[in-house]
């Protein structure tokens, strides 16, 4: 056999000495010279079979054309494997594990070479080290007992006297440390901080890093190693040091304020960065060392933070690199979009900030979704620090709004709600009508809802107002929330009289084109207003006096056509008759088509009313039969009664939850707060109402109080823990055939069906005084008091004077049983700094005793959850007198 090494025979002089050398002489031949040797000489009886090669095994395995074929090929190789590991001296071991690893990799159990990982990490061989440290970083974590047997390896190896070997134990130590490990190796890891050497220093930097991150009570010791890092000229070390150090400050304020002192070494770091000429070593695209230049802005970032004589060193520098770094590749990009952050978070002087702003700007111009959708996100975050120069942006923002990117346009979307104002709000709400209408389901309820909060906040006159609450309406279909149906109802019921006209005429047109075209399935929540309105002012809708009353909306269109009595009950038979409706909407139709029977003045209308009514007392729906029957009673037995039990409902309370805290002009719009749905889940709403005992909004019968259900959670006995539960049962009221037995004023009886959960009508309130409830690490809640008789309103307002914004917001409230407590959406769940969430809170007292309320706040502040409870029985003494 010819080998490789030289031309004819096997020389045994060295190769300088030998003229048929050939160059193709390396170390794997003579391993395989070696290997093929001990095959030779070894008995055939103990002689195993030449394994596999690594790639080979790959191709196999890449080969394979079912699931079942490629774990075929795996258990055969492991199988052979572990039958190799049985000897003790293989020759194969190194070649084993690797291709053990590349099975791991694939998914497939090889916790068996775990030992051998050991086997060859004592090995003398850095080749053998090599794949044996690589082994124990994949196969070994903290839960393992054998990872206690690498420890002395490690410390061994730490100590060696090649780099390459101590870089090695260094990645290992770091990344399968556990707490105990870590406390036994950080002095090694300490001192070698301190080598001259500075691929071991960065190696050693970085495995400080993983350690304090197991183990933050080891800090201090590389405290003093970690500063002299930041002198060293090479850039591997300056990087893994400001590493070092940024973890060092996050996790602790003592340390933060210890490493403020850096910020003019950092500023010349990053100063000899930007102005440094060409160096091939470290340059990428143009930009000098471009990771090293993130790394250090980010650090400065955190120093600066709410510091403003650390804030006043680096404005200087950041406008520097804001200037001058190149934007025509994404590397510059990058550092650009750091330092924007860096100039958001510190106290940056506003033409920095502006500047600033305008990066991000040039962003929403680039071709590149990800860099347009980073521009829009840091946007939404910094708007309330500067909205006036966010304005500026307003054009490209809106053209976001079109990007066929679903997050980019989502993005947009909350972008553009921060931006409404009393000055913008026409033209904004015109693009964003667009965006509804064209928009994907998933963005119609957030939209819409959002949409009804920014329009009853800077609507510039009531008859913009309307009309953009009824495109709301129509464009959003079935994908509206409850709560803005609400909301709209109270609106049309609390304006003027010739406002209540013109609604009642401008959704009869679209409530006629959607009973015409079909479409009314897909419109439900703008049937349920238009019935409504159309129920309670109908016979403004019919009369020719309203004639004089101008129909031209916003857009200079007048397109309203006065219908007769008989036309508008066929296009509610026709609706009645549709079985697609819902059940609710039906419910709508009913009981407004029953109050046009006392708007419309002809008696054939009265008489096809009143047989469309009928025919509801025998409908399938229960509900829909009650209210049929209950109904038609009043075209029998109680025909002196339907006048007045249908008269016009009273304006209904302007300041139902979330829209009393809309009616300001303070703080913007929170992007992130979208109108929260009405129903609390199970346990805040337990929270709220147990032992309090009320009925649901609306409803006319008073029930008797139940006792709490005994599987309630110890968290609502926590929060009513020193209340009064004594329950109290008020006497019922009921309508006993021929005779009226303790029955409440008539406009009150059908308050319940005609009105929604959220409408039940109070006393008008009269204004007491302001009680503050909570006041605690920056957050303070404040309860505006108003009384209205045996009722009393309550208007929570939080406000926060913290630096963070506080996300998932949460207000909970407990009264003692004897009282009736009913809670209001919130304005918002997301409270920025300076901001504001409303919520209204009504409580009615019929034994009028001193009023006791228990309130617990929930909320998160990065990301770290924070729960505070209190108790309030400071409200004035005649609060129900």
């Amino acid at each position: 056999m010819a080998y490789p090494m030289y031309e004819v025979d096997w020389s045994v002089l060295p190769p300088e000495q030998n003229r048929r050398f050939n160059p193709a002489f390396n170390i794997a031949t003579i391993k395989q010279v070696v290997n093929e040797a001990i095959e030779r000489v070894a008995p055939v009886s103990v002689r195993m079979p030449t394994p596999t090669r690594l790639r080979d095994l790959i191709r196999q395995i890449r080969a394979a054309r079912t699931a079942a074929e490629e774990r075929s090929v795996v258990n055969k190789e492991c199988a052979y494997i572990r039958s190799t590991f049985r000897e003790e001296d293989s020759v194969w071991r190194c070649r084993n594990i690797a291709k053990l690893l590349y099975i791991h990799m694939l998914g497939y159990p090889a916790h068996f070479g775990q030992l051998e990982c050991l086997k060859l990490i004592a090995s003398p061989r850095f080749t053998d080290k090599r794949v044996g440290y690589l082994g124990a970083m994949l196969l070994l974590d903290e839960r393992q007992d054998v990872h206690l047997l690498i420890t002395n390896c490690l410390k061994n190896d730490l100590n060696s006297n090649t780099q390459f070997v101590v870089g090695l134990a260094l990645c290992t130590l770091g990344a399968i440390a556990s707490p105990e490990m870590a406390r036994d190796l950080a002095s090694e890891v300490e001192r070698l901080i301190k080598s001259p050497n500075a691929y071991i220093k960065k190696k050693a930097a970085l495995c400080a890093f993983r350690i304090i991150r197991r183990v933050p009570d080891l800090m201090e010791m590389f405290l003093p190693a970690t500063r002299s890092l930041l002198t060293e000229k090479n850039h591997g070390v300056l990087i893994t040091g400001v590493t070092l150090i940024t973890e060092m400050c996050e996790n602790s304020p003592d340390t933060l304020n210890h490493f403020k002192k850096i910020v003019p070494n950092l500023v010349r770091i990053l100063k000899n960065l930007i102005l440094a000429g060409y160096s091939p070593e470290h340059d990428v695209s143009g930009v000098s060392d471009p990771f090293l230049q993130v790394k250090i802005l980010r650090l400065l970032r955190i120093l600066g933070k709410n510091d403003a004589e650390a804030s006043e060193a680096m404005n200087d520098i950041l406008a520097q690199v804001a200037t001058n770094t190149e934007t025509s590749k994404n590397v510059g990009n990058t550092i650009l979009y750091e330092t924007v952050l860096s100039i958001m978070d510190i106290k940056s002087e506003s033409s920095l900030r502006v500047l600033a702003i305008n990066i991000l700007g040039r962003f929403l111009l680039n071709n590149d979704k990800n860099i347009r959708y980073v521009a829009l996100n840091t946007l939404l975050r910094t708007v309330h620090v500067d909205n006036s120069a966010v304005q500026r942006h307003r054009t490209t923002i809106l053209e976001c709004l079109k990007d066929p990117d679903v997050s980019i346009r989502r993005r947009a979307m909350e972008l553009s709600f921060a931006l409404i104002n009393g000055q913008n709000i026409r033209s904004m709400m015109k693009e964003l009508l667009s965006f509804l209408e064209r928009s994907d389901a998933e963005f119609k309820a957030h939209c819409s809802s959002a949409m009804v909060l920014a329009a009853e906040r800077y609507a510039p006159n009531n008859k913009w107002h309307l009309d953009t609450l009824f495109r709301v309406l129509l464009k959003a279909g079935n994908y509206l929330r409850d709560d803005t149906v609400s909301s709209t109802l109270q609106i049309v019921s609390g304006a003027a009289a010739e406002r209540q006209a013109y609604a009642a005429m401008r959704l009869w047109t679209s409530l006629e084109r959607s009973a015409v075209s079909g479409d009314a399935t897909e419109k439900q929540p703008l049937v349920q207003v238009a019935t409504w309105t159309i129920g309670e002012y109908g016979d403004l809708l019919v009369s020719e006096a309203s004639n004089a009353i101008s129909m031209v909306d916003e857009d200079g269109v007048d397109d309203f056509v006065r219908p007769t009595e008989e036309y508008v009950i066929d296009v509610y038979q026709k609706l009645l008759w549709c079985t697609q409706l819902s059940i609710t909407t039906k419910e709508y139709l009913l009981l407004s088509l029953a109050k046009l029977s006392t708007r419309f003045t002809t008696q054939p209308s009265q008489e096809k009313i009143r047989v469309i009514i009928d025919t509801f007392g025998s409908h399938i729906h229960i509900e829909l039969q009650q209210r049929g029957v209950e109904l038609s009673q009043l075209y029998r037995n109680y025909a002196h009664l339907r006048g007045a039990l249908l008269e016009r409902m009273p304006p209904m309370d302007p300041a139902p939850g979330a829209g009393a805290a809309l009616l300001r002009d303070d703080s913007d719009l929170e992007p992130d707060a979208p109108s929260p749905d009405h129903k609390p889940d199970q346990d805040a709403l337990l929270d709220l109402i147990i032992g309090s005992d009320s009925l649901t909004n609306g409803d006319v019968e008073h029930k008797p109080s139940q006792p709490p259900p005994s599987n309630s959670s110890n968290d609502i006995l926590d929060l009513l823990s020193g209340l009064e539960l004594t329950p109290s049962a008020p006497a019922p009221v009921a309508l006993n055939n021929n005779k009226d037995v303790g029955a409440p004023p008539a406009s009150l009886l059908l308050d319940g069906l005609f009105a929604s959960p959220a409408l039940t009508q109070l006393a008008p309130p009269q204004e007491l005084a302001h009680v503050t409830a909570l006041d605690k690490n920056g957050l303070l809640v404040v309860l505006g008091v108003q009384r209205g008789g045996d009722s009393v309103t309550l208007t929570m307002r939080a406000t926060s004077t913290a630096s963070a914004t506080l996300s998932d917001f949460l207000f909970q409230a407990a009264v003692p049983r004897t009282f009736q407590l009913d809670m209001m959406s919130p304005s918002g769940t997301v409270l920025p700094p300076q901001g504001e969430i409303t919520q209204v809170l009504k409580i009615t007292n019929p034994s009028r005793t001193q009023l006791r309320l228990r309130i617990r706040v929930s909320y998160n502040v990065d990301g770290s959850p924070v729960l505070e409870q209190a108790e309030v029985n400071n409200f004035p003494p005649d609060l129900f007198n």
